[in-house]
């Protein structure tokens, strides 16, 4: 008795004493029971179980009454089908959850994806908008041909309105001094014959 004292200690746990269930795969239980689920619902299923069900009652009704296995009432097929149905439906719903559990996996990843799409679109449209204001202020090929076109037709009508304005102005008499090369401007010197001052007037002063 003491031996199995000794033995027991508090900090480890017991072993699991009683009956012990089988074990299996859930993930492989799941599958066929999902393949189950989809061959039941198909339209193969129905005409399969109708045939069966025709031939159950032909040969129970029609044949010999030492070869029915079944006789009317059909019990035994009541049975099979009670059995069938008992089964089909946590089967089915099995199925059911686990498509659901698949189908919120999915809708998560949906959603993450949709997050990083949306945050890229965020992330692009402003890099766009920076490039949109950059590209403002840059001067581009057709503005520059728009702002030379503008100041040719500027200079051009600089020119038109000069020439006009220089046909409108009367021819000045050339005055003294001013017929020297280079426009310089006439000397301060005193009148004599030496220049041809007085030949130019035409009279000379008297002596």
């Amino acid at each position: 008795m003491a031996d199995q004292r000794r033995t027991e200690r508090l900090d480890q746990p017991r072993e699991p004493r009683g009956v012990t269930l089988p074990r299996f795969d859930p993930e492989a239980f799941g599958r066929w029971s999902e393949g189950i689920a989809r061959g039941m619902g198909t339209a193969n299923f129905i005409v399969y179980m109708t045939v069966v069900i025709a031939l159950w009652f032909g040969w129970n009704t029609l044949a010999p009454a030492d070869l029915r296995f079944d006789p009317y009432t059909f019990t035994f097929l009541t049975l099979v089908l009670s059995l069938q149905a008992s089964y089909a439906a946590p089967l089915i719903l099995l199925a059911q959850n686990r498509q659901t559990d698949r189908d919120r996996v999915a809708l998560e990843e949906d959603r993450r994806r949709a997050t990083m799409q949306k945050a890229d679109t965020e992330y692009l449209a402003r890099e766009v908008a920076a490039l949109r204001i950059a590209l403002g202020e840059v001067a581009t090929r057709d503005f520059l041909r728009s702002e030379l076109a503008r100041l040719a037709e500027e200079l051009d009508a600089a020119a038109q309105r000069r020439q006009k304005r220089e046909a409108r102005q009367p021819e000045r008499p050339v005055a003294r001094g001013e017929g020297r090369s280079g426009g310089e401007p006439p000397l301060d010197e005193p009148r004599d014959d030496l220049d041809g001052d007085y030949a130019r007037d035409g009279h000379r002063p008297e002596s």
